[in-house]
């Protein structure tokens, strides 16, 4: 029998999420997946490419540490609707030593058009004090192998974008 050997995680560009499912219970009145949700999908697709870069649910029980959304910025595209199978990608854009940008993309799991997009940054914050704090070394060492192998994917288009009434003709 072999021993367990802790190995560094493979990153993927761009991190795909496993397929999730829109649930009853997030259907609206007008039929379609209800735009709350749309966060829930990409928030799940935040928490297994967290785990995989070391900063999860175990590191927050571990380190007293977490990361808190401070700005979101979402694009709905095409509407979902119940038990449409969806899967999303996280791209890390950039991070520094207390904050990740990064951009998600929602797919239709079997269609493969995109649903909506979200752009995030979120700090690194120590859970005792309430305020930001660094990354710890590794933590910080697996961001850069994650932005290492990401940074060779182009920028989204929709990264950056700011929201604006159309200008008059």
């Amino acid at each position: 029998m072999l021993d367990r050997v802790d190995l560094e995680p493979l990153f993927f560009a761009p991190f795909v999420s496993s397929v999730m499912r829109v649930e009853p219970q997030w259907i609206d009145y007008n039929g379609h997946l209800n735009m709350a949700y749309y966060h829930v999908l990409f928030d799940r697709c935040v928490d297994e490419a967290y785990t995989l870069v070391g900063i999860g649910q175990d590191y927050v029980h571990s380190r007293g540490r977490s990361l808190f959304t401070a700005e979101a910025h979402v694009r709905y595209l095409r509407e979902l609707t119940l038990d449409d199978p969806v899967r999303a990608t996280f791209q890390l854009l950039d991070f520094d030593r207390k904050r990740i940008h990064f951009f998600q993309q929602l797919f239709h799991g079997t269609e493969g058009w995109v649903s909506a997009t979200c752009e995030n940054m979120s700090l690194h914050v120590d859970l005792d004090s309430r305020k930001t704090a660094p990354f710890p070394d590794d933590a910080a060492t697996r961001l850069a192998r994650m932005k290492a192998a990401h940074v060779r994917l182009p920028t989204p288009e929709a990264a950056g974008r700011r929201i604006a009434m159309p200008e008059k003709a």
